[in-house]
C-alpha cells in the first residue's frame, strides 16, 4: 500500500516536472526528494499526536491550548516539549491521524530541557523510532511532522541549516542553556511544538519546540544526554540536578596558564550565591574552572553535563585558577530546586 502510494505521488511529481520543462536530471532530483519526504511523512505520522490541554489562569479563566507530542512506546509513552503542558491540570486528549482520540497523563516535565513525558490511555500504539542527533550533518534533509488539527499531520521539509546552537530555558529563578539545539528551515507551523523532526530514514532526531525566525525552527535533539532525560522522567517522574551556585561565562586562559595547561578556555565565575554548596566551599568571583573531577572544562555548557543527580550530595573537585595560580577546590552540590 505504502510503496503504491509512493509510485502515485512519484508520477504525478514527474508528470508535474515535465510540464515544467526543467531538464531531466533535475526532474529526477526532484522526484527523488518528493519520494524521501512522503516516505518518512508515511512512516512518522502515525506516531504523531494532537494534544489538547486546558490552563487555568489569573482570574479564574480557563484556556484551551495544546501542540503535538511522539508516542515512543507501543505501551502509550508519549514525548513532547514541556511548555505545551506547563501549567496545565496534568492531564489532557490526544489524537492520531487514524482517528483515535485517547486520554493522557503528565508522567514528568523537565523544563531546563523543555522536555515532557506523558503516558496514553491504551496500548497498542505506533512506536517512532529515535535517532542520534549527534550524527546530523548541516545540509542534510529533514522532515518536520506535527499534529495541529487532531486527525491529520502537518508535514513540511528542509535541512539542517546549523547545528551546536543553544536554547535558553527557565525554571522559577533558574536559567540553564539546551545545548546542540538543531536549527532547521522546514517550516514550524502553529501546534507543532512537541513534534517530531525526522531524518531522511524516518529516525525522530529532534523535539520541535521553537521558531527562531522567520523560516527558522528549533529543535531539541535526541542524543545521550536527552535520552537520560527521558528515561528519568519515564521512571521517577523528574530530572535531578547538582547545584553549585554560580554563574559564569566561557573566556579565554591567560597565555602562560594555557601553555602550562594546554588548552585555551576555561569558565569564570562571574558570581557566587551566598551560602549556596560553591561559596560554602571557598569558590570565589574570578576564578577560572578548568576541570571537573579531573575533566576538561571550557564551557558553561560542559560544566552542566557534569552536573547530574549522581553528584548530588557526592564530594567534587573542582580545578581553578586564581591569580594564576592552580587549586583544587572540594564542592558538596546540594540537589537544583526544581
Amino acid at each position: 500500500m505504502q510503496s503504491r502510494a509512493v509510485g502515485t505521488l512519484a508520477r504525478m511529481a514527474r508528470l508535474t516536472l515535465i510540464g515544467s520543462g526543467l531538464p531531466a536530471d533535475d526532474q529526477d532530483a526532484l522526484d527523488a526528494y518528493s519520494q524521501v519526504v512522503v516516505t518518512v511523512a508515511e512512516h512518522v505520522t502515525p506516531s504523531v499526536a494532537n494534544l489538547r490541554v486546558t490552563r487555568r489562569v489569573r482570574g479564574g479563566r480557563v484556556l484551551d491550548g495544546g501542540g503535538s507530542g511522539v508516542v515512543i512506546t507501543p505501551d502509550g509513552f508519549l514525548l513532547t516539549s514541556a511548555h505545551v503542558v506547563a501549567g496545565t491540570t496534568g492531564a489532557g486528549r490526544a489524537s492520531f491521524s487514524d482517528g483515535r482520540d485517547v486520554e493522557f497523563a503528565v508522567i514528568g516535565a523537565d523544563a531546563l530541557s523543555d522536555l515532557a513525558v506523558l503516558r496514553l490511555e491504551g496500548d497498542a500504539f505506533t512506536a517512532a523510532e529515535l535517532g542520534d542527533a549527534e550524527r546530523l550533518r548541516v545540509g542534510q534533509l529533514v522532515v518536520a511532522i506535527g499534529n495541529p488539527n487532531g486527525f491529520a499531520g502537518s508535514v513540511t521539509a528542509g535541512v539542517i541549516s546549523a547545528l551546536g546552537r543553544s536554547l535558553p530555558t527557565r525554571s522559577g529563578v533558574n536559567v540553564r542553556v539546551v545545548d546542540n539545539v538543531i536549527q532547521t528551515d522546514a517550516a514550524l507551523n502553529p501546534g507543532n511544538s512537541g513534534g517530531a523532526l525526522a531524518d531522511g530514514r524516518g529516525r525522530v532526531v529532534g523535539i520541535n519546540t521553537a521558531v527562531a525566525g522567520v523560516g527558522l525552527g528549533l529543535a531539541v535533539p535526541i542524543n545521550a544526554a536527552t535520552r537520560q532525560i527521558i528515561g528519568a522522567l519515564m521512571t521517577e517522574g523528574r530530572f535531578r540536578r547538582a547545584y553549585l551556585g554560580i554563574g559564569g561565562q566561557q573566556r579565554p586562559l591567560p597565555p602562560r596558564l594555557a601553555r602550562e595547561l594546554g588548552r585555551t578556555g576555561c569558565v569564570e565565575v562571574g558570581e557566587v550565591v551566598d551560602d549556596a554548596p560553591a561559596a560554602l566551599a571557598g569558590v570565589r568571583p574570578g576564578d577560572l574552572i578548568v576541570a571537573v573531577d579531573g575533566r576538561q572544562v571550557e564551557t558553561m555548557g560542559e560544566l552542566q553535563r557534569l552536573l547530574v543527580g549522581e553528584r548530588i550530595g557526592a564530594s567534587v573537585t573542582f580545578t581553578v585558577a586564581r591569580h594564576e595560580r592552580v587549586l583544587d577546590i572540594v564542592v558538596v552540590p546540594n540537589e537544583l530546586a526544581a
